[in-house]
């Protein structure tokens, strides 16, 4: 993995949480982005890495235009289904946050657990879901 040791500091709202569980849902995919080193993992300002993960590729693709630590890098595509049950776990084992839809031209956005990710997909309806506690990021 590659390690942007960058900080980050700014929350998502709830709209865009929701937006990512069900434009998830609907494309079936999540989608991050990786250069010849692997997926970019920066350091929040807790000392947690972080790996970032969107629900639609133009919005990968919008970061890797705007970003110029992202430049260079391809967005990949990652089965729904095998991200939450393998990736999820992996990064929760390796106590890793997932970064949730970051956008802007400081791809800021919400770093949360895993597990608490995972749960957005179990909880029905999406587009009900509550206001998260999470680590807000950017890098």
């Amino acid at each position: 993995m590659r390690f942007l040791g960058q900080n980050r500091g700014m929350s998502l709202s709830g709209a865009h949480r929701a937006a990512f569980r069900r434009e998830a849902g609907q494309e079936g995919r999540v989608f991050s982005i990786r250069d010849g080193a692997g997926l970019p993992a920066p350091v929040g300002e807790d000392g947690r890495r972080t790996v970032p993960f969107w629900s639609k590729p133009t919005r990968a693709g919008r970061v890797v235009d705007q970003v110029a630590a992202y430049r260079g890098f391809e967005v990949v595509s990652v089965d729904v289904d095998e991200w939450l049950g393998t990736w999820l776990g992996r990064l929760e084992a390796d106590r890793m946050l997932v970064g949730v839809n970051w956008s802007g031209i400081r791809a800021t956005g919400f770093d949360l657990p895993a597990a608490q990710v995972r749960q957005w997909f179990a909880d029905e309806p999406a587009a009900d879901m509550p206001a998260e506690e999470g680590t807000p990021g950017s890098s």
